[in-house]
């Protein structure tokens, strides 16, 4: 019995993550590139460099910070929403999400090299990553994910056409 009532949960559960990481997956790349575009300012340039040359746990530690800077934006966020300011506060959420996986994306292509020395992290960042494209996989595999990509492929098609024979 709470085996059949678990698994509905258990698959709502990963339904959020994915979408959660598929997110951050469609972010990343071209979050982090608008990252290094910013980080060709002098300023910038040279903290880079800084945090390029930092010891393993010292760019944990710059690594993780930016989720707990974070964390207070998030909580007056659902503050907002508590006092029925749910679209503000889901504005903050989303925007407090898009700003630090950008900032999350840098730091890592920045810190990368000195986390992996780490034998714990590595370990961990490949189990994570074995995890996270099992889960991917499981998501692009279902009936949902391959009629939104069907749909989306029709759609762009005919914004093509539309656009080429309007173009003319």
């Amino acid at each position: 019995m709470l085996k059949t009532l678990l698994k509905p949960l258990r698959w709502a559960f990963r339904l959020v993550l994915a979408l959660l990481i598929l997110f951050e997956e469609w972010g990343w790349a071209p979050l982090q590139r608008a990252m290094a575009w910013l980080g060709q300012l002098p300023v910038l340039r040279q903290l880079e460099a800084l945090i390029k040359r930092l010891p393993p746990y010292a760019a944990l530690v710059v690594f993780f910070l930016p989720g707990l800077l974070l964390l207070p934006v998030k909580l007056f966020a659902v503050w907002l929403i508590s006092l029925g300011r749910a679209g503000l506060g889901l504005a903050v959420i989303v925007l407090a999400k898009v700003i630090g996986t950008a900032i999350v994306a840098r730091l890592f292509a920045l810190t990368q090299p000195a986390l992996m020395s780490l034998p714990w992290f590595a370990r961990l960042y490949a189990r994570w990553t074995t995890w996270k494209e099992g889960l991917l996989a499981w998501v692009r595999a279902s009936s949902a994910w391959r009629l939104a990509r069907a749909i989306r492929l029709r759609v762009r098609r005919a914004l093509k056409r539309m656009f080429a024979s309007g173009a003319a």
